[in-house]
């Protein structure tokens, strides 16, 4: 089994904190600017985006039309204004959930593996804080 990776995406936008805290946690955090090529992202378990507005609708559906993408889990990070409409249509158009630019990084965390684990073949290992490897 491979660490649990995450590709944080952030369009200019300052996210640090979160990504800190993730590989605190112990998993495996690569950011990017905007949205790498279709290959990239089968390296990675989990994709984390955050957004300045709340149209979330066509970001899901091209991310989840992209070959190989498969069921990975996809978040969006978005601001406070977003109303509960925006969320379901994100959440109609392929985000798994959507959660404020404020949540707590264990939240995120918790999103992530509670959606990896049913699913055996994104099955992944994070980094104990003593050395040891746990299974997510």
């Amino acid at each position: 089994m491979d660490q649990c990776s995450i590709l944080y995406i952030l369009p200019g936008l300052d996210g640090g904190t979160h990504v800190d805290a993730l590989r605190d946690l112990g998993f495996s955090v690569d950011l990017a600017d905007d949205l790498p090529p279709s290959e990239k992202f089968t390296a990675y378990h989990a994709v984390v985006v955050r957004v300045a507005d709340c149209n979330l609708s066509g970001l899901g559906a091209r991310l989840r039309a992209k070959p190989k993408f498969g069921r990975r889990v996809l978040i969006g990070l978005v601001p406070r204004s977003c109303t509960d409409r925006q969320r379901r249509d994100a959440a109609h158009s392929g985000f798994d959930v959507t959660l404020n630019h404020g949540c707590s990084t264990r939240d995120l965390a918790a999103h992530i593996l509670r959606r990896l684990r049913p699913f055996p073949e994104y099955r992944c290992l994070l980094r104990a804080p003593n050395g040891r490897r746990k299974a997510a």
